[in-house]
């Protein structure tokens, strides 16, 4: 698989969800060997219904992104995205649970919408009119020892079939 690429193009590798919840740890492996960490790359994603098309940038990664929450052994990774609806339909949707982080051993940690010392995030629901677009970060909590290894990014709150994939190893 290749840095900022994405699946589920219509075509044959297409996965469905559950599918792709069990392959996490074997796409964790392909990802480590990447090469770098996956910023200014766009991946444009389709959606369900007809039109519906978004252009997702992974401008930065910021860890730690903040100070130590306080349940203690955790920090904050922050990574700020930039959509752009390329469609002809509204895109709206809720960005941050539609945002994954992969660690290097396959665990996988949902995107949260809070704010960080790294810049505003990106608003819990998020509306673009084709041609618009909207830029924050999405932030993550991780224990302290994990290493991140990748991001995701889905439409339809995470679960789209079409998802996009950037290395940060």
């Amino acid at each position: 698989m290749r840095h900022g690429s994405h699946t589920g193009d219509r075509g044959p590798r297409r996965a469905g969800r559950t599918t792709r919840a069990l392959l996490a740890p074997l796409l964790v492996a392909l990802l480590l060997g990447a090469g770098t960490d996956g910023s200014g790359e766009t991946v444009s994603l389709d959606g369900d219904r007809p039109g519906e098309r978004l252009d997702v940038t992974l401008t930065r990664v910021v860890d730690p992104a903040g100070p130590e929450p306080a349940s203690g052994g955790e920090r904050l990774v922050a990574v700020e995205l930039r959509l752009e609806n390329t469609g002809t339909v509204p895109y709206e949707d809720s960005p941050a649970p539609a945002a994954h982080l992969l660690d290097t051993t396959g665990r996988r940690f949902t995107g949260l919408s809070a704010p960080t010392d790294a810049g505003p995030p990106l608003p819990g629901t998020v509306t673009l009119a084709p041609g618009r677009s909207a830029a924050g970060y999405v932030v993550f909590r991780l224990p302290r020892e994990a290493r991140p290894a990748a991001v995701q990014f889905a439409l339809d709150a995470g679960l789209g079939d079409d998802v996009a994939h950037w290395s940060l190893s």
